[in-house]
């Protein structure tokens, strides 16, 4: 009887996460807006900055070589 009881107590668990789940995913945040075309906020010049320090470590370690 008590094997009875576990399983129906189961059973409802289950139930109530199949019609409670769907509702947690519901709603989604907004995307984020695209940036501006021409705008240019540093991120490219310290991706070159850092391009040429690379360039310039490899050429001082294959001369040191």
């Amino acid at each position: 009887m008590e094997i009875l009881r576990l399983y129906s107590v189961m059973a409802i668990f289950a139930l109530f996460l199949a019609f409670i789940a769907p509702a947690i995913n519901a709603q989604f945040p907004q995307p984020a807006p695209a940036p501006a075309p021409n705008s240019n906020d540093g991120v490219t010049i310290d991706q070159g900055v850092a391009y040429v320090l690379m360039l310039v470590a490899l050429a001082i370690t294959y001369m040191i070589h």
